[in-house]
């Protein structure tokens, strides 16, 4: 991952709040409605059908809608080693508006934006005039129209189908997450008859997107990816399989100039790939959740621009890749919610990348292109969090709620991870430079969520990596300490 990326999305982590709100009582009942959740969605959808209330267009629209809005702030604080081994810190504070609107249930309107001033440690931005700067960023705008609850409110009666349609910017996320998880700007159609789904989407990435292609001019403010996908989903009693079909257009601004040697190198661009995935995710008796999906990776990109000469001609190349992703997640069912998970991802390489996702040092020209490059978000811990290419994952780790007697406390959350990373091909490339060697590192994390308020939430995170045989650098440890105060209005 990218270091404006690693910036980019600590930034986040104190507005990403989540609580775990299952106690021992809350676990059995949970229990006991998997065991018989036919039957109880056929008893609420009886239930839905016979007290839904016709619209009355009579009433007006302002009475019938439902409207909610807010703002919260946060100062947050992040330092970070990058791969040069230099420390970097930075204070952000942020201002968050949203509004929402819905009339009778058929149509929504959502808006989040946000606006934040950085303020670099001295002589730690990476660019000229950028240690103190306002920017700011429209994290969602849609509309959304659902057609199933419109002709259900017209007749007065609950049908197994639906559809929804929604215009806008907001998150798309697939399966457990490995192949795709962005903000797109997009039409997405959601189909339905009890019990299966389909979702179409159809769009393209925000301009200020972050590319997984660092070597690309702009690639962290200017990136043009269009998608276009079919995503299939059923549901065998506590199982949700899936399978999707993902295509990947790259429309992103071309030509790059690179001086190496002293010899001026031109790299062109034109990374475009298709998935296809399977899955399932759901849960294995009362307490174990999962989430298990594979995808192959196919397309064509252009090959590496020079070799130890200088510059050489581009060839247009096959993709030809693979990637898994394995999630657990046991709740305890103790009284302090404690929760213990594990994750495996897979993610192939190619063994004459010097860089496992850029075109500039990437694909041998004449080659089949062996590197899996998504666009997903997994958990790839915070100090090293290494892009999910070429590389072998193996997370274990728990969360607690340790005084949930204590009524300041209750909810406060702890946890850890412990990630061992490995190169899925040890002669291929990474994020930078490596050996010829498989063991990458291992990194501990540590987190603290807690809700201190209805309004105020703080979080923590720690990571260090400690670098294996593979890494190049020095072998020092790089660690990475963030911290977040958020107020709610």
């Amino acid at each position: 991952m990218t270091m404006a990326a690693r910036i980019a999305l600590a930034s986040t982590i104190g507005l990403a709040w989540v609580e775990t709100a299952f106690g021992q009582e809350e676990a059995r009942a949970a229990a006991r409605v998997q065991q018989d959740v036919d039957k109880f969605q056929r008893q609420l959808d009886e239930f839905r059908a016979s007290s839904r209330v016709r619209i009355n267009d009579k009433i007006p629209p302002g009475t019938r809608a439902y409207y909610d809005y807010g703002l919260f702030t946060s100062v947050n604080y992040l330092s970070l080693d990058d791969a040069n081994l230099d420390n970097r810190g930075l204070w952000q504070y942020d201002a968050v508006g949203f509004a929402r609107i819905n009339l009778d249930g058929v149509h929504e309107g959502f808006f989040r934006g946000r606006v934040f001033f950085r303020d670099f440690n001295p002589g730690d931005e990476f660019e000229e005039n950028q240690a103190h700067n306002w920017d700011g960023h429209l994290d969602r705008l849609y509309y959304k129209f659902d057609l199933g609850r419109y002709l259900s409110a017209k007749s007065g009666e609950l049908g197994k189908g639906g559809a929804t349609v929604k215009f806008g910017r907001d998150l798309v996320y697939w399966g457990t997450g490995l192949t795709l998880a962005q903000d797109l700007d997009a039409v997405v159609v959601d189909l339905s008859y009890d019990p299966y789904s389909v979702q179409l989407v159809a769009g393209r990435t925000p301009s200020d997107t972050v590319d997984f292609d660092s070597s690309r001019r702009d690639f962290d403010d200017h990136t043009n990816r269009w998608f276009y996908g079919l995503l299939a989903q059923g549901r065998i009693n506590t199982h949700r399989p899936y399978g999707f079909v993902l295509v990947q257009r790259d429309h992103n601004p071309n030509g790059s100039t690179v001086e190496v040697s002293g010899q001026t190198i031109n790299t062109e661009y034109d990374y475009n790939s298709y998935y296809l995935g399977i899955g399932s995710t759901g849960a294995l008796g009362d307490r174990l959740a999962y989430g298990i999906e594979a995808v192959y990776e196919g397309g064509s990109t252009l090959s590496n621009s020079f070799d130890t000469a200088g510059q050489i001609p581009q060839s247009d190349d096959d993709i030809s890749a693979f990637a898994a992703n394995l999630q657990l997640d046991y709740l305890v069912g103790d009284r302090r919610n404690t929760r213990l998970s594990g994750e495996v991802i897979y993610a192939s390489g190619d063994n004459d990348r010097t860089s496992s996702t850029n075109t500039f040092a990437g694909n041998i020209t004449g080659t089949d292109d062996e590197g899996f490059n998504g666009f997903g978000l997994l958990n790839t811990g915070v100090a090293l969090s290494p892009s999910v290419s070429n590389l072998l994952s193996v997370r274990g780790g728990f969360s607690t709620f340790p005084a949930p007697a204590v009524k300041a406390l209750r909810k406060l959350q702890v946890g850890g991870d412990v990630f061992f990373f490995f190169k899925a091909d040890d002669e291929g490339g990474f994020d930078e430079p490596t050996n010829d060697e498989g063991y990458i590192g291992f990194e501990p994390n540590i987190y603290v969520n807690w809700q201190i308020t209805s309004d105020v939430s703080f979080a923590l995170r720690y990571g260090i990596f400690f670098p294996g045989d593979a890494i190049q650098a020095d072998e020092e440890n790089r660690q990475f300490f963030f911290a977040g105060l958020t107020f709610a209005f």
